[in-house]
């Protein structure tokens, strides 16, 4: 049976040049913190990783290089010298259970942040603000732009989850921002936390410059380098997610929902879709057996009973979020895989 990863919100396969790169770091075997001549030609390949994954996100601020997005956003949200912290209510479950006592900003129907609200909320000693930058369930984008405007008028800190966005739109204007490598191509295991300057984190001692404890992955690092210099090339044709458009027809047609009907800006990677009479766990499982991976929703939460938190936020109707399956698009997606998609949702639908 061939098989058709649609998935890779959750993870997407690793990229040829990134398993290249993790293969000459590990010929690289020393710990980058050692002072012998083994560590520092460790230390000299973590240092131009380092360099590169800057150089390929546009960055001009500083790297901590992390194992992912959930220990990025830990360490942003817990040492940010900052004051209250505010969070979407669309936020991942990493930002969420990172900072369980924030305060949580409403967002539209449209999935787009209140901006009313959030004015509202940032009139407060020096306030993080967390935002997503395209949402894992729904592929909306936020307007950060506009959110970036807000915050630091009130004197407040901006902090980006770029889980889902980096290496396949510019980075926003943000404080700090949160990569992960395994999003984009890169090996899991391995991301960072950007930030503008050193001095808005509290510092906790031991590795990357004494503001993360554990020994650097420096496999991880190269391999996160060499799959962002892998996008220099659009992430994906125009033409690859075009039989999406037809499935969008149809599934009106059907009675189903088309998520991105209803949002402020929705991206192309990520498409939320109801079917009207069948459940979305009935759907994952029944399109695995068919030979397709797709999912109900960020992995983290996916297998639960309870609705998704992001449709909740949207108000999105009960019995709709729960026949909801999430479609996602990377590297390596092709034209065929997303038709035969297409078809098998039409015969699902339509049995």
């Amino acid at each position: 049976m061939t098989r058709n990863y649609l998935d890779h919100a959750a993870t997407t396969p690793l990229r040829p040049e990134a398993k290249a790169a993790l293969q000459e770091g590990f010929a690289l075997w020393a710990n980058p913190s050692s002072p012998h001549a083994e560590g520092r030609k460790a230390r000299a390949a973590l240092e131009d990783a380092r360099a590169r994954i800057r150089a390929a996100l546009g960055w001009e601020g500083e790297l901590i290089f992390t194992s992912g997005a959930s220990e990025s956003a830990e360490l942003a949200l817990t040492r940010a010298q900052a004051g209250a912290r505010l969070v979407s209510a669309v936020e991942h479950d990493a930002i969420l259970k990172a900072a369980p006592t924030a305060e949580r900003l409403p967002v539209m129907p449209d999935g787009a942040l209140d901006l009313d609200a959030l004015r509202e909320s940032v009139r407060r000693e020096r306030p993080l603000v967390a935002v997503q930058h395209v949402n894992s369930e729904t592929g909306n984008r936020q307007d950060l732009e506009t959110i970036a405007g807000i915050v630091h008028e009130a004197g407040g800190l901006l902090l980006a989850d770029c889980a889902q966005s980096a290496g396949k739109f510019a980075l926003p204007p943000c404080d700090m921002a949160i990569v992960s490598a395994h999003k984009f191509g890169g090996p899991i295991g391995v991301g960072a936390l950007l930030v503008r300057d050193y001095a808005m984190l509290e510092p906790s001692g031991g590795h990357e410059r004494g503001y993360r404890r554990g020994t650097e992955n420096l496999p991880g690092a190269l391999g996160m380098a060499a799959a962002l210099e892998a996008d220099g090339d659009p992430y994906l044709a125009p033409e690859t997610l075009e039989p999406l458009d037809a499935l969008a027809e149809d599934c009106r047609q059907l009675g189903g929902t088309w998520l991105a009907d209803r949002l402020s800006d929705p991206t192309p990677y990520v498409r939320a879709l109801a079917m009207p009479n069948m459940s979305g766990s009935a759907q994952v499982m029944r399109y695995d057996m068919a030979g397709f991976a797709v999912s109900q929703g960020s992995a983290c939460s996916s297998g639960t009973m309870k609705t998704s938190h992001v449709l909740e936020a949207l108000g999105i109707d009960e019995k709709i979020a729960a026949n909801t399956i999430r479609v996602s698009f990377g590297w390596s997606t092709t034209r065929e895989e997303v038709m035969r998609f297409c078809d098998q949702w039409r015969e699902f639908a339509g049995g």
